[in-house]
């Protein structure tokens, strides 16, 4: 009798994992690479060498010393993408303190909303950027931002009593900048600070960190609710980073163009920690996601590698200036955080000259990647799958009822083990039990299945399934079937309530400029190609899509407004 191959994975590696902290790991790659580029920024117009950047970074956790954070204390970086931001990043790490990324995007209640979650005691941020003015949205949490403070004095808030310190800095001219209140401390007076703290302290600190020690909040995406805040070490993120850049073939050669924001796991550990654990160069295209400023970084920086969601490779693709600028010196790169549609992956290829191009798949709780196709995989596996598990990882497939490990094949939830798992969510035990059972797997809330050499397909998000008449359908098929119509650009479809079914489906669409198409158009299109009943009910054209600010949609956010209008219209 036959017995029955269940869905588990566990990815081996003949790399071992790092046993180091990042100040250890950077510091080596530093000594291998000084001359090397490691960051250019193009709006900034400055480019640092892997020894220029490691000096900036000893001032900045010099000067953080001085103004009283050491290992374990949680300090905030509330700024779009900047060289700052990249120096902020691994001088925390130096001295062990918790580096809270948030969303540049947040308004003042989100902010307060992380401030308290987190316990923030430091707050890097900028003056401002477009139409977000950050310090004075700080000002209405924190009124007593307006009055006198220096290093040596902390900020005494009523709100954030763990709040001391507000840094505010100019990425034009971090060193220039001027103070708007008196409450702020200005990023120039924080690093003749740490003058006074000799390089023999610094090294002692580094020194009593370990491997395992918190070292980073990130908090979730938020498509499909209010966010939280995952509490990740050294070894989680830094050997995340370094085992992605094996499998991109990365080396002090490669020039990655990062899109995408360093707030978001996909920008700090995938792009910014991954180039700078083997040596390659960190290249800002812009503060925040412009795709023709990307584009012409490309060029200009002759970048090997971009990464993006798909919606960001879309706009670089539709950009009327794109069949001018040339991207051939591009190779590699990774398209994660949402699903990637089979013609979007081929345009890449081809058009983009991306022939290498990997599909990612993870979630901030893993630190962030679990599974990335390689490069030698067929174009079918790029397209129909996630690709494997990374070294050192375990994966597998759950009934979501029973929670027993299902056949190959079989879809069910996706869970994970290994290294990368979180800590846990940040002050909140019940959130952690929720997504973590005994036995240390994460559940991912995804659902998926797997094929018998461990290749994992995502078919859509747990809470994202439509149960409609007893049928239980996933969006992701049809939204592939409906993104290969000549016309279409971008689909969502998600449910909406139905008296009688339960569920129906409703279908946001924006189609390519200039087009124009109809619903009956569509329907028919899909008639004879799925089942009728996953045929959407409801078909809207759209402009623009409800996003969060790393391009992911926000279906929960779509169903929403699309129940108002029906409401309207009833």
């Amino acid at each position: 009798m036959d017995t029955v191959k269940k869905s588990y994975f566990n990815q081996g590696g003949t790399t071992p994992l790092l046993e180091e902290t990042i100040p250890e790991h950077f510091s080596g790659v530093v000594r291998s690479f000084p001359s090397s580029e490691a960051v250019v920024s193009i709006p900034q117009n400055r480019r640092l060498k892997y020894i220029e950047l490691a000096e900036s970074v000893d001032r900045l956790a010099r000067g953080l010393l001085a103004m009283g954070f050491t290992k374990g204390d949680r300090i905030g970086a509330w700024s779009t993408n900047n060289i700052e931001w990249l120096t902020l990043q691994i001088a925390t790490a130096r001295i062990g303190a918790i580096l809270v990324n948030i969303n540049p995007a947040y308004r003042p209640k989100e902010l307060e909303y992380a401030l308290r979650r987190s316990e923030i005691q430091g707050l890097f941020t900028i003056p401002s950027f477009r139409k977000s003015n950050y310090v004075e949205m700080l000002l209405t949490l924190i009124p007593e931002l307006k009055d006198k403070a220096s290093c040596n004095d902390e900020l005494c808030s009523e709100a954030f009593p763990a709040l001391k310190h507000v840094v505010l800095y100019d990425p034009l001219e971090p060193e220039k900048t001027e103070r708007p209140y008196e409450g702020f401390i200005l990023w120039q007076e924080l690093l003749q600070a740490g003058c006074d703290i000799s390089m023999q302290k610094l090294d002692e600190l580094t020194a009593t960190l370990d491997t395992h020690d918190p070292i980073n909040i990130q908090y979730t995406s938020g498509t499909t609710g209010f966010p939280k805040a995952v509490l990740l070490t050294h070894h989680n993120i830094l050997n995340n980073a370094f085992f992605s850049a094996k499998a991109l073939h990365f080396t002090e050669a490669d020039r990655l163009c990062v899109p995408v924001p360093f707030y978001h796991c996909f920008g700090m550990v995938l792009a910014n920690l991954l180039c700078l654990s083997v040596g390659a160069c960190v290249v800002i295209p812009c503060e925040h996601f412009d795709a023709l400023a990307v584009l012409k970084a490309i060029e200009a920086e002759e970048c090997t590698a971009i990464h993006g969601v798909p919606t960001m490779f879309i706009a670089e693709l539709e950009h009327p200036d794109f069949k001018d600028i040339d991207t051939s010196t591009l190779r590699t790169g990774i398209m994660a955080g949402a699903p990637c549609p089979p013609a979007l992956m081929k345009r890449v290829m081809e058009e983009m000259h991306c022939s290498e191009i990997l599909i990612g798949y993870g979630q901030t709780e893993a630190s962030p990647l679990t599974h990335l196709t390689l490069r030698d995989d067929t174009f079918q596996r790029r397209i129909e799958t996630v690709g494997k598990s990374l070294p050192h990882q375990e994966v597998k497939v759950v009934d979501v009822s029973s929670g027993e490990t299902l056949p190959l094949g079989k879809v069910g939830e996706v869970c994970f083990r290994g290294y990368h798992v979180m800590k846990g969510y940040y002050n909140d035990q019940e959130a952690t039990t929720s997504a973590l059972d005994d036995d240390g797997w994460l559940h991912s809330g995804d659902l998926g299945k797997m094929d018998e050499e461990g290749y994992l397909r995502i078919t859509g998000r747990l809470k994202e399934m439509i149960i409609r008449g007893g049928e239980n359908i996933y969006p992701r098929e049809i939204e592939d079937l409906i993104f290969t119509h000549p016309k279409v650009a971008e689909v969502a479809v998600f449910g909406v309530p139905d008296d009688f079914f339960g569920e129906e489906l409703m279908a946001w669409i924006e189609l390519h400029a200039g087009e124009k198409a109809t619903e009956e158009e569509i329907r028919e299109f899909c008639t004879g190609k799925i089942a009728h009943f996953k045929i959407p009910k409801y078909i809207r054209f759209v402009e623009e899509f409800p996003i969060t600010v790393t391009g992911k949609l926000q279906k929960f956010r779509m169903r929403e407004m699309a129940i108002e209008e029906m409401k309207r219209e009833s």
